[in-house]
């Protein structure tokens, strides 16, 4: 027979244990993980799916006039693809999609609109103020981040969701895990369009940057939910209508 049942909790899990008596010896009957890690991340991941297939219906008339502008005013591509280091399944049901080198993460392609011009887009570095690199219609989508929205498309397939840790270069994400502590770990979630750390500061100059940002990654990642990343997309608002943060 079942005696009392115990409660065991870890971050990650919620385990029930019982006590069976057979022939007088104690043995444990059940542990039974708790799906409530999971509803959250599939909660989160519909909100994130629904609220992206509007904003694309929505948005569509503005990103064909951008896609207009952008071919008008430049030569090149209206998209710009670049590989970047995505959420980190090691530890899940995502299977063995490590190769030869381990980047932190799984690799895929993220979508822009292009902002530089075509002759400095192999250049692998920070962006930084009056760039000579970004095009005169760049320049605005990036003051507005306009230039993300079609990763929108990466919310979709499921890359990214629109709140998570942004997603960075393979070359650049290992360089960063081996200066600054716990990097990698902002990997546990899907990386986002926008998130706790580009709310609270604005693109990364230096390294200092990056580690500030760290903080709020890992905050975001070790107390994500559907309620928070609502939150973060009201606050996102007033970046893109002001350009608070963007150059």
């Amino acid at each position: 027979m079942l005696g009392t049942a115990k409660r065991m909790s870890s971050p990650a899990t919620d385990m029930v244990a019982g006590e069976r008596t057979w022939a007088g010896r104690p043995g444990l009957v059940l542990i039974r993980p708790s799906t409530r890690t999971d509803r959250s991340v599939r909660s989160r991941r519909l909100l994130n799916v629904a609220i992206a297939a509007v904003s694309l219906v929505l948005l569509l008339p503005v990103m064909l006039v951008i896609a207009v502008a952008i071919k008008l005013t430049s030569r090149g591509p209206v998209l710009y693809s670049q590989t970047r280091v995505g959420i980190d399944r090691r530890k899940g049901s995502g299977g063995n999609w490590r190769r030869t080198v381990d980047y932190g993460g799984r690799l895929f392609t993220i979508y822009k609109f292009r902002t530089m011009y075509v002759e400095e887009m192999a250049s692998e570095q920070w962006a930084q103020p009056g760039d000579s690199r970004v095009t005169r219609v760049g320049r605005f989508l990036r003051t507005y981040r306009l230039d993300e929205l079609p990763q929108l498309i990466n919310v979709l397939k499921g890359d990214m969701n629109i709140v998570g840790p942004r997603p960075e270069q393979p070359r650049i994400f290992l360089e960063l895990r081996q200066v600054i502590d716990r990097y990698n770990e902002r990997q546990r979630v899907l990386p986002g369009i926008t998130g706790w750390a580009q709310i609270n500061q604005s693109y990364d100059q230096t390294i200092d940057d990056v580690r500030r940002k760290i903080e709020y990654d890992l905050d975001y990642a070790r107390n994500t939910s559907a309620a928070r990343d609502i939150e973060i997309m009201l606050r996102t608002l007033p970046v893109v209508l002001f350009g608070k943060g963007g150059w």
